[in-house]
């Protein structure tokens, strides 16, 4: 789930993509492109930063900027904060354990698993399958994408107001519904947040549990991720933690707003999770590694689908692939919600990866850093 305050753009709420993986290049030396790339992005207006990387010589972490700016108070490596679609890799990565236990397969129909809540206005569950949700070739209408719910939860006055709301999964896909799919099943590609929510949503009905509490029992907890956490409708972010910030507009003028409560129900299962850079390092390193799926789920979640307009990158389960100028591919995921923008790039083999937040949501660029880190500038 990505939130910048240009929110017509048909990719509100939806991850930038940036990122994927062949060879391996050699990291700048002591990190200094990317300690100068976290620097330039503060100088150029975002409000703080927070890095951390990790390959053969350990971790290593790097902050600028302030993460509160009535105090002052500077990021911290140890920062959490709201990551947003990056929710998505690990919902994605339960369907396909789920997929390997035998437990559901990728070509069900979401029919299957929730009859009748696809439907409508030319929505048809009967037609799409569980991998056209994860790929995002269902043709679904992205929720976040309507203009009533912009209105009303990205847009200041609606914001103010709204905060607080408790959304239901079901409420969520049912704003979709409303609108007629982008195009037929499996015939193109376009980014929605429904599909997701409906992932959880299959999660659930397969394993009779939330899929917070698949995710917590089959990921975080195994990893030792102790700073992620799947708030539900908890309206606060742990300490510690920094601000987070929004113009809260259509465009990156006028005030800013603190906008660190909110409940994050309004993302649910496309981008409710909060974690640390660390962590993200360790859980993208892990699922490249091989260590979350078996080689065939993990081959399946790494077979992707062109990103129309974007010819670096493309789209797997869950996962993106990303072409850097020096020509590595880095996978991963980007992730925003109001105030809080993300990134976690790791290589092929999972040894070397980055994760990083901005908790500013109008201003900054992400792929920068990214290329500093594995590109050396």
């Amino acid at each position: 789930m990505y939130v910048r305050t240009t929110l017509v753009a048909a990719t509100a709420l939806a991850l930038s993509a940036a990122l994927a993986a062949p060879a391996l290049a050699a990291p700048a030396a002591g990190h200094a492109a990317t300690r100068e790339a976290v620097r330039a992005a503060v100088a150029a207006g975002v409000t703080g930063v927070t890095a951390t990387a990790r390959d053969a010589h350990g971790s290593w972490s790097t902050t600028a900027g302030v993460g509160d700016t009535r105090t002052g108070a500077p990021r911290s490596p140890y920062d959490r904060y709201r990551v947003g679609s990056i929710t998505k890799t690990f919902v994605a990565t339960v369907l396909l354990q789920l997929e390997a236990e035998g437990r559901l397969s990728l070509d069900d129909t979401v029919d299957r698993w929730l009859p009748g809540v696809v439907t409508g206005n030319g929505n048809d569950g009967r037609r799409i399958t569980v991998r056209q949700l994860l790929n995002h070739t269902s043709g679904i209408f992205n929720y976040t994408a309507d203009d009533d719910f912009g209105r009303t939860y990205f847009l200041a006055d609606g914001f103010l107001r709204h905060r607080y709301d408790t959304l239901t999964p079901a409420a969520l896909v049912a704003i979709a519904m409303k609108h007629r799919p982008a195009f037929a099943p499996g015939t193109s590609w376009a980014y929605s947040n429904t599909n997701y929510v409906l992932a959880g949503m299959v999660i659930k009905a397969v394993t009779g549990h939330p899929y917070a509490e698949e995710i917590t029992n089959r990921v975080i907890r195994p990893l030792r991720l102790t700073g992620t956490s799947l708030p539900g409708t908890r309206t606060t972010v742990p300490r510690p933690s920094s601000r987070a910030y929004s113009k809260l507009a259509e465009t990156a003028t006028g005030p800013t707003y603190d906008v660190t409560a909110l409940n994050p129900s309004m993302a649910s299962s496309a981008g409710e999770m909060i974690s640390t850079s660390s962590d993200l390092t360790r859980f993208y390193e892990a699922l490249l590694a091989g260590r979350l799926l078996p080689p065939h789920q993990l081959k399946e979640m790494k077979t992707t689908t062109p990103v129309p307009g974007d010819p670096n990158s493309a789209y797997g389960l869950g996962l993106i692939d990303h072409t850097l100028s020096c020509g590595l591919h880095v996978w991963g995921h980007d992730g925003g919600i109001h105030g809080s923008s993300s990134t976690a790039a790791t290589t092929a083999d999972g040894r070397h990866a980055l994760a990083l937040n901005y908790n500013a949501d109008w201003t900054g660029d992400p792929e920068t850093v990214i290329e500093a880190e594995f590109c050396g500038g």
